[in-house]
């Protein structure tokens, strides 16, 4: 079958190269299974909608799969409309973050079937086997709902979570890298990139079990983490930057030190590599110790990122009771940090219920003091999405705008009180990027 897998043209709000990896892991996916796969990331590499429809046009698909998320509401729609105008006989699957949220909002739109739960590459699988099954009228489908002639049908059973040794790794060939680092150059915006190196993302894990409320990952990949061997990692790592210039590893995963002995594994390991792969990875707070970090930091990592969400007391509720005491745990996560060399980055909520702007600029600036970096973000309230929600209802939920904002006016606050926390100068400046150093990467596209 002849696929196209591909994130619409938009223009980003927020811009992790890691939320883009399932158009290529399901690329890699799909083509392992035998089938002829494209793959194409139409938002970073800034598209026009004329160039999206000449893709189209010119590719012949006979299935599409739009990747969507919290920021692509608009273009999601758009691509469906250009999709079935063009290739008039194409199956339209979109399956991501949002559509795992809100998977009845899409069912307005022109396509034909829409992934509600399991892993993304399990979720294509099913629709192209519908597909290829003459796209019954009685579907059996995993974690999809399809448009048949009598209406939508459901998903059949949840979705799969394919074990790890199931994943297949992105190809680096198919990945627009210099794009990515222009959408990263600016620091100040506070994308999760470091400006000016070139980033391998290694999707080494997937699931949580911490449970945050506001967090999309349990509904996502589920609360039982799965993760790749160490070896596998490493194959990968040394393979991809073998193919390609790339100055520096992101792990991708929602907690990356909750297998403490893995971590441990994996340091030694690249502690024992002839040559240095700086990187860097997210986790909580407290799922890292004092040995744990000088550990990292001597294997080469130089940026973790962590979950402050908040310093006020008022706003503790809203969160996982492990992350209820992040004052303390934060003087302790930065010393430790301080000491072995490695750049902290704070996730900062504004606006968490409970919360004051003044509060949270009060953590702001002892997060500063001690030398870290804040990476604020807007609380945004994802239960409270709606099937029947139009497009800029929908558009609200892109974690740097309101989507209530009369909700804050009757707190005593003004909406832009919060708002100048997220969008006001920050002088700081990543030391990240010396620490990874620089080889001569091309100054023009890579194909």
């Amino acid at each position: 079958m002849k696929i196209l897998v591909c994130w619409p043209p938009h223009v980003p709000s927020y811009f992790n190269a890691g939320h883009h990896l399932p158009v290529f892991s399901i690329t890699a996916y799909l083509r392992a299974a035998g089938h002829e796969v494209d793959a194409l990331d139409a938002g970073a590499l800034n598209f026009s909608w004329k160039e999206f429809g000449d893709r189209l046009f010119r590719g012949g698909y006979e299935l599409v799969v739009l990747v969507n998320d919290f920021d692509t509401a608009e273009g999601i729609r758009r691509a469906a409309d250009y999709a079935k105008a063009l290739l008039p006989d194409v199956t339209v699957l979109t399956v991501g973050r949002l559509s795992y949220q809100n998977p009845g909002y899409f069912e307005a739109l022109a396509l034909d079937a829409v992934a509600h739960g399991g892993d993304y590459e399990a979720a294509a699988e099913e629709t192209v086997r519908w597909v290829i099954a003459g796209r019954s009228g009685r579907p059996d489908l995993a974690g999809v709902a399809v448009r048949t002639a009598g209406g939508w049908q459901g998903p059949a059973r949840p979705g799969a979570w394919l074990p790890a040794a199931q994943w297949v790794l992105p190809d680096v060939r198919d990945i627009p890298y210099f794009h990515y680092e222009n959408l990263y150059r600016r620091d100040e915006n506070k994308f999760c990139g470091i400006p000016e190196r070139r980033e391998l993302v290694v999707p080494v894990a997937r699931g949580c079990p911490v449970g945050c409320a506001f967090c999309d990952v349990p509904t996502m990949q589920g609360l039982r983490e799965r993760r790749l061997t160490v070896e596998r990692t490493l194959d990968y790592i040394r393979a991809s930057f073998a193919a390609h210039p790339f100055e520096y590893v992101a792990f991708y995963a929602p907690t990356f030190t909750l297998d403490k002995r893995w971590v441990r594994q994996l340091c030694t390991a690249l502690a024992a590599e002839p040559r240095r792969y700086p990187w860097k990875c997210a986790t909580t707070m407290f799922h890292l110790d004092a040995d744990l970090v000088a550990r990292m930091g001597a294997a080469g990592c130089v940026r973790i990122s962590v979950g402050v969400e908040t310093f006020e007391d008022e706003g503790a509720d809203e969160l996982p009771r492990l992350k209820r005491s992040a004052r303390d745990r934060f003087e302790q996560v930065a010393g430790w940090c301080a000491e072995a060399g490695i750049e902290l980055n704070c996730f900062l909520i504004v606006g968490l219920p409970g919360t004051t702007p003044e509060g949270t600029r009060r953590a702001m600036r002892e997060i500063a003091a001690a030398g870290a970096r804040v990476r604020p973000t807007l609380y945004t309230p994802y239960d409270r999405m709606r099937a029947d929600m139009t497009e800029r209802e929908m558009s609200a939920f892109n974690r740097q705008l309101f989507v209530d904002p009369d909700e804050i006016r009757a707190t005593g606050h003004e909406p832009g009180e919060f708002l100048g926390l997220l969008f006001g100068a920050d002088p700081y400046v990543t030391p990240a990027t010396e620490r990874v150093g620089h080889l001569a990467v091309p100054t023009t596209a890579v194909p």
